[in-house]
């Protein structure tokens, strides 16, 4: 049945080579509809996400019904994946396993609100800006990346995944 199929099918039934195509296929088409997602509702726009975050007589409310509308997908995403014993092109899911509020999620938490705050971007649409040759986000992603390496060099390196050793 569909539903069989929906639930149980893996990708390495294809073969090895097979395999790491489609994976590399599937990631690119999902980096492609996150991006055309970001253009269309606005999110590339650092002067939008300002007005947003900006409560005032300019507040622009718009945002919410992107952030409400991803927060629906992910949603219906993970029930649909919930059903599954692997992901389609790994074998095993990745997911989070720290559950515990501290200090560094608390300032990793912060140094986002006030990079977005002051910049009008997060790393998804300062990507986006990047490729379309955007100073302000070719400037984001110089600070993002100096800050990585700060980070990596203060804190310990980053696990494969962006998940960030204890340490």
């Amino acid at each position: 049945s569909h539903n069989n199929f929906c639930c149980t099918w893996h990708a390495s039934s294809l073969g090895t080579e097979s395999f790491m195509t489609a994976r590399n296929l599937s990631s690119l088409f999902g980096g492609l509809i996150f991006g055309v997602g970001l253009v269309v509702s606005g999110m590339t726009n650092p002067e939008k996400v300002l007005a947003f975050l900006t409560l005032g007589s300019s507040w622009e409310p718009a945002l919410i019904i992107v952030m409400g509308s991803a927060v629906a997908v992910a949603t219906v995403g993970y029930w649909v994946i919930g059903k599954r014993a692997a992901p389609i092109f790994d074998v095993t899911f990745r997911v989070p396993t720290k559950t515990v509020i501290d200090g560094r999620l608390l300032a990793g938490s912060s140094l986002f609100g006030i990079g977005w705050g002051l910049s009008g971007f997060c790393p998804g649409p300062a990507l986006v800006a990047l490729m379309t040759l955007d100073q302000r986000g070719v400037v984001f992603v110089l600070a993002y990346a100096a800050g990585v390496v700060l980070h990596d060099k203060l804190l310990g390196k980053a696990m494969p995944g962006g998940a960030i050793t204890d340490g």
